[in-house]
C-alpha cells in the first residue's frame, strides 16, 4: 500500500466518521443499561489517583475493550490504542510495545506483583489472560516513583477481578460463564467465574480453557504452530472489616502446551515444530485500608511470579525466571489538596537455564532495595504537580561457567526522579509536560543465552530519560489530545559473542487521539508515529530486539452504536499501518515494512427477558487481509516468514451472569 493510497483511504475513512458523528447530538458519554462504553475517561475517574498530574499522560483501557477481549488475548485488549502495540499472533509469542519501546523496559505489575520474567527471546516474557482483568492502565514514558524500580520507559498496571465485581448489591453468591467459538482454526473456549461473600469474607474462583487447530492467514495458508491449548486459573480470598482493613490473597496460573514453530515468534519454516511447554504463576498477599485518610493510609504487600519454558530446540532445555517483590508504603493525605506516598520496596530476580546436563547450568540474579516518595499536589487553582524521587541499591551476580567459585558481581546504585505538570489554560484546554530520569541497573539476560560464557568487563548499569509534551481539549462530547515523546535508554545490555556490550537506544515520535460520545454511542480514534534508533542510527527489528520495534505510523478507529429498539449494540474497528521504511542500511535484505488496513465488525444482543445474557457475533479481518501486526518481529526482512495474524474469522460468544 503506497503512502498516497493510505493517506487517501485514511482521509475518506476519518472524514466519513466525522460526518456521521456531527449529525448526532453531542451528549456526554455515560454507561447505561448495561452498555459498556469505549470512553477511557470513565475508567480514569474510577482511579483514586486519576486526577493527578502523573496520570495525565496515562492510557486507560476502556470497559468495553476489557469485556470484548475476555475470550481473546493481549492484542484484543489493546486493539483500540495505537500507541500500545502487541506483536506475535499467539499468546506464547505476544510482546507489548509502548511508544515503540519493548515491555522489558517497563515496570509491569499484576495485582502489585512485578513481572518481566525474561526467559526466551522467541517467546513472550509476559502472557496475560484478559478474562481475569478489571483494570488496565499504561503509563508511557515518565512513570511515578511508586511504580517500582526499573520503570525505564513507563509502566503497565493490571488488576484482576474481585468478588465484588461479580456481585450486585447485597448478593452473596454469583458468577459469570462464557463460551466462545472461532471458525478459523475451529477454536472453542469456555470460562467460569464464581464469587461469594459473607460477613466480610470474599472468595473468587476463575478458570478458562481454550483448544483448537492451527488457523489460516488471509492468503488461505495454514499458519503452523498457532493451535490453541491454553489453560488459565485465578483464585482470591479476602477479608474486609467494617473499618476498611482489607487483607487479600491472590494466586493465578497460565499454562500453554502445544506444537509451536521451532522459533515460536516466527512463521512456518523448514525447521518444523516442537512442543513449547510454558507456565506462568503469580501470587500475592496484600493489606490496605480502603477507608484510609489523614496521615495514616498504609499498604503492604508481598508477591511472587515465575515463568518457565521447556522448549526442546537442540535437546532438552528449561528456562526459569522468578521474581519476588515486597512493598511497604504509606499515603499522607495533606490538609490542602494533595498526597505524598512514601515507602520502601524490594525486588529479587533469578534467571536460570539448564539443558539436562549437556552443558553447565547458567544463572544470573539480582536483589534491589529501593526507597521512594511521590508527591501529588495542586499548588494553584489551575495547576497540578506530581514529583517523585527513588534511590535503588542493586546487588547483581552473574554466571560462573568456569567454576572458579567466584562469579562476577556488581552493586550499582542510582537515583531516579520524575516531574509532571498539568496547567488548565481554560476550562476546556490543558497543557501537560512530564520528565523522568531513571536508574535502570543491570538487566538480567535472556536465560536461553546462558550456554555461552560471558565476559562482563564492559557491563554498565543502564539509565533512561523520558520527555512528554502534550495538550488536551474537552468540550461537550469531544475529547481531543496529542503529545510528542522521546525515550532514550543509555547502556542497554547486549552481547557480541561471549562479550557483554552495550548500546544507546532511542524512541521518539508523537501520538494523537480524538473521542466523541453521544447518548447512544461512542467513537474513538488514535494515531501513533514512532521511530527507533541504536547509537543514533536507524536500526532494523533484529538490532532493536528486546529494546523496541520499528513501528512507523499506526492508527485505530473504533465506533459503537446502541440500537435500543433491537436490544443490540453494534460496532466496527479499523486498524491500519502505513508502509514504513525505517532507513536501516546495515543489511541489504532489509525492506520496508508493508502497510495494511483491517476491518473488524461486531454485534451484541441482549434478550429482553434475559438481561443477564449477552450474545456477541464478530467478523474479524472482514476483507481477509494477509498481514502481521506491525510490532511482530521480522516484517522488515525480505523473504522472512513472519507470524501472520488470522485471516477472515467469524466468532460467536455467549456470556451469562447469575
Amino acid at each position: 500500500m503506497t503512502a498516497r493510497n493510505f493517506a487517501a483511504r485514511s482521509r475518506l475513512m476519518c472524514g466519513t466518521a466525522l460526518i456521521l458523528l456531527s449529525a448526532v447530538p453531542a451528549l456526554a458519554a455515560e454507561e447505561e443499561a448495561g452498555v459498556l462504553s469505549l470512553d477511557p475517561i470513565l475508567v480514569q475517574k474510577r482511579d483514586p489517583l486519576g486526577g493527578a498530574a502523573d496520570r495525565a499522560t496515562a492510557v486507560y483501557v476502556a470497559d468495553a475493550e476489557i469485556e470484548r477481549a475476555a475470550m481473546g488475548d493481549l492484542r484484543d485488549l489493546f486493539a483500540g490504542i495505537a500507541s500500545v502495540s502487541v506483536g506475535g499472533a499467539i499468546p506464547v509469542a505476544q510482546k507489548i510495545f509502548v511508544n515503540g519501546v519493548d515491555m522489558l523496559n517497563l515496570a509491569i505489575q499484576v495485582d502489585g506483583v512485578s513481572q518481566n520474567n525474561r526467559v526466551f527471546h522467541h517467546a513472550s516474557a509476559n502472557a496475560f489472560d484478559p478474562g481475569m482483568m478489571k483494570f488496565v492502565r499504561v503509563d508511557p514514558g515518565a512513570a511515578p516513583a511508586d511504580a517500582g524500580p526499573y520503570a525505564l520507559a513507563g509502566s503497565v498496571v493490571m488488576e484482576t477481578v474481585d468478588a465484588g465485581d461479580l456481585l450486585d448489591g447485597g448478593q452473596a453468591f454469583g458468577g459469570r460463564a462464557r463460551l466462545s467459538y472461532s471458525g478459523n482454526g475451529q477454536t472453542a473456549g469456555g470460562s467460569l467465574a464464581l464469587a461469594s461473600r459473607s460477613n466480610g469474607f470474599e472468595f473468587l474462583a476463575y478458570g478458562r480453557r481454550m483448544t483448537g487447530d492451527d488457523y489460516k492467514d488471509g492468503g488461505g495458508n495454514t499458519v503452523t504452530g498457532t493451535a490453541a491449548d491454553l489453560t488459565t486459573g485465578l483464585m482470591k480470598f479476602a477479608y474486609e472489616g467494617l473499618e476498611g482493613h482489607r487483607v487479600e490473597f491472590s494466586a493465578q496460573q497460565m499454562d500453554d502446551k502445544s506444537d509451536r514453530n521451532f522459533r515460536a515468534n516466527f512463521g512456518p519454516s523448514g525447521a518444523g515444530t516442537v512442543v513449547y511447554d510454558t507456565s506462568r504463576k503469580v501470587a500475592s498477599l496484600r493489606y490496605e485500608n480502603t477507608n484510609g485518610f489523614g496521615m495514616w493510609d498504609p499498604m503492604a504487600m508481598i508477591g511472587f511470579s515465575e515463568t518457565r519454558i521447556a522448549a526442546p530446540l537442540y535437546g532438552p532445555s528449561f528456562g526459569t525466571s522468578k521474581t519476588v517483590n515486597a512493598r511497604l508504603q504509606n499515603t499522607f493525605h495533606l490538609p490542602a489538596a494533595g498526597t505524598i506516598t512514601a515507602g520502601i520496596d524490594f525486588l529479587k530476580k533469578n534467571s536460570h537455564f539448564t539443558d539436562g546436563g549437556a552443558t553447565p547450568e547458567g544463572e544470573e540474579k539480582s536483589d534491589t532495595i529501593g526507597l521512594f516518595a511521590q508527591a501529588r499536589l495542586e499548588p494553584a487553582r489551575r495547576l497540578k504537580l506530581s514529583a517523585g524521587l527513588r534511590a535503588d541499591w542493586q546487588d547483581f551476580t552473574g554466571e560462573d561457567f568456569a567454576q572458579t567459585g567466584t562469579p562476577y558481581t556488581d552493586d550499582p546504585f542510582g537515583f531516579s526522579g520524575n516531574l509532571s505538570l498539568v496547567y488548565d489554560v481554560t476550562d476546556e484546554l490543558s497543557l501537560r509536560a512530564a520528565y523522568s530520569n531513571v536508574f535502570g541497573g543491570i538487566m538480567l539476560e535472556d536465560n536461553y543465552h546462558f550456554w555461552r560464557s560471558y565476559d562482563y568487563s564492559a557491563l554498565e548499569p543502564s539509565r533512561a530519560q523520558n520527555i512528554v509534551l502534550g495538550a488536551d481539549w474537552q468540550s461537550g462530547g469531544w475529547d481531543i489530545g496529542g503529545e510528542v515523546f522521546q525515550t532514550q535508554i543509555d547502556d542497554t545490555r547486549t552481547f557480541a559473542g561471549a562479550a557483554v556490550t552495550t548500546y544507546d537506544f532511542e524512541s521518539r515520535g508523537y501520538n494523537l487521539a480524538a473521542t466523541y460520545g453521544w447518548d447512544s454511542g461512542f467513537a474513538r480514534f488514535t494515531f501513533s508515529d514512532s521511530e527507533s534508533t541504536v547509537d543514533g542510527d536507524a536500526a532494523s527489528s533484529y538490532y532493536v530486539l528486546d529494546s523496541g520495534a520499528p513501528l512507523g505510523k499506526v492508527l485505530s478507529l473504533q465506533v459503537q452504536q446502541q440500537l435500543r429498539q433491537l436490544n443490540m449494540v453494534a460496532g466496527a474497528h479499523v486498524e491500519a499501518a502505513l508502509s514504513y521504511s525505517h532507513g536501516a542500511t546495515d543489511d541489504p535484505s532489509v525492506q520496508a515494512l508493508p502497510g495494511y488496513e483491517v476491518l473488524n465488525l461486531f454485534a451484541e444482543y441482549r434478550p429482553p427477558s434475559y438481561s443477564n445474557v449477552t450474545i456477541r457475533a464478530s467478523l474479524d479481518n472482514a476483507f481477509d487481509r494477509t498481514f502481521s501486526d506491525r510490532a511482530t518481529y521480522g516484517g522488515d526482512y525480505d523473504g522472512f516468514s513472519t507470524l501472520n495474524e488470522p485471516g477472515r474469522t467469524f466468532r460467536l460468544e455467549a456470556s451469562v451472569t447469575f
